[in-house]
């Protein structure tokens, strides 16, 4: 990982509050998150938060099996609450849609070198992402196939 780049993962860390707050205003604020009033504010700031705050370590440390576990019991935990998938991954696009407006309005990338490092960050939270979702709605499914294995 370059320079830059654990420059902007740390710029990230320090600032997890504000971008929880942010981010839990853009999701009341959007129509495609209409059901997260049933999660609570404290549950969706908690859980954001803690990606924000640990970034470095998310993206560096953990495993896909970490990334699995976590998502498929958040999908679990959404499909519990009636919040339908598509609300479920509208929300991660949001979580990550938050992190690059914030860094885009932060950070002034000047040279070669930097454009470079926020690349390689890019690409590591892409890869995040992308995994978010496919196990947040692994989870999501689990509850929907219980229920109608139930029935």
């Amino acid at each position: 990982m370059t320079i830059l780049a654990h420059r902007l993962m740390r710029l990230i860390e320090t600032h997890a509050e504000a971008l929880a707050e942010s981010l839990e205003a853009r999701i009341v604020a959007s129509e495609r998150c209409a059901d997260y009033w049933r999660v609570s504010t404290g549950e969706v700031k908690t859980l954001v938060g803690g990606i924000y705050g640990q970034l470095g370590q998310w993206l560096v440390a953990k495993t896909e099996e970490d990334i699995e576990r976590r998502y498929t019991m958040i999908g679990t935990r959404r499909a519990e609450q009636c919040v339908p998938v598509s609300q479920l991954l509208w929300c991660i696009v949001l979580v990550k849609e938050n992190l690059w407006e914030y860094l885009k309005d932060n950070e002034n990338l000047e040279t070669t070198a930097q454009i470079f490092g926020e690349l390689e960050l890019t690409q590591m939270v892409d890869q995040f992402f992308d995994r978010a979702m496919y196990y947040a709605v692994r989870g999501h499914e689990q509850v929907r196939d219980a229920r109608e294995q139930r029935k």
